[in-house]
């Protein structure tokens, strides 16, 4: 589902300059990966050019989706159209925040990333997430009057409403208690497997990362310089 060979990202110049490398990555459909590693040291960084979000300084090899888009020669050949296309219609993302609409009740805000893309407002999947998600009796509440766990609950199913090929989660869990955190995870987890989709996750959790035994995408930093390899 996704290939990456020889990525490298730089971020900032001279002393606070700082390169991300990721030498060799491969998920597949269904598989989540957690993404750790200390404070600063460009996790989110990695997540915003896998998410086409950031280009990259170099990359040799970088395919997408089945059939396999080449997304290393549309970056080269500067094809920004054609990459906020792929953007919107083949990656989620989680945020940290949430990043729900304000002005936008749940259910509108869920609906939207199928909006943009024309397909058809629900789902049968999707209104089985909202029951699982327990979000029916919120659906006409707007953000402010959601909990966080809320929120990020809505934020993690309209990332995925389109049915994207690729997720990417930020810390989706920073901002909850143990529980609200483990139930969101077990949550996104079974979204991810039922979907079929290939998922990436920041988290700074490592007892909860390491609880659901999952793949570690570790940094190993040096000064100005990180480089991320599976543990």
């Amino acid at each position: 589902m996704l290939t990456v060979t020889g990525l490298t990202v730089i971020r900032g110049r001279g002393r606070q300059q700082h390169c991300v490398r990721l030498p060799h990555l491969e998920l597949a459909a269904g598989q989540i990966l957690a993404v750790t590693g200390q404070s600063g040291c460009g996790k989110s960084t990695l997540l915003e050019a896998l998410g086409l979000l950031l280009k990259p300084e170099q990359v040799e090899v970088f395919q997408l989706g089945q059939p396999s888009i080449d997304l290393a020669a549309l970056q080269r050949a500067e094809k920004e159209s054609q990459l906020a296309q792929i953007r919107a219609q083949h990656l989620g993302f989680v945020l940290q925040s949430g990043g729900l609409l304000p002005y936008l009740n749940v259910r509108d805000n869920i609906q939207l990333p199928r909006r943009i893309l024309g397909l058809a407002a629900e789902s049968e999947r999707i209104e089985q997430a909202i029951v699982t998600l327990n979000l029916e009796h919120l659906l006409n509440k707007r953000p402010s009057a959601l909990s966080i766990g809320e929120r990020q609950r809505v934020a993690c199913l309209r990332a995925i409403a389109h049915e994207p090929q690729l997720l990417l989660a930020d810390e989706p869990t920073a901002a909850l208690d143990p529980h609200s955190a483990r139930r969101l995870f077990e949550v996104f987890l079974d979204m991810v497997n039922a979907l079929q989709l290939s998922a990436l996750v920041v988290s700074h959790d490592w007892a909860l990362v390491k609880s659901f035994n999952l793949p570690i995408l570790q940094a190993h930093s040096e000064p100005g310089e990180s480089t991320f390899a599976l543990v």
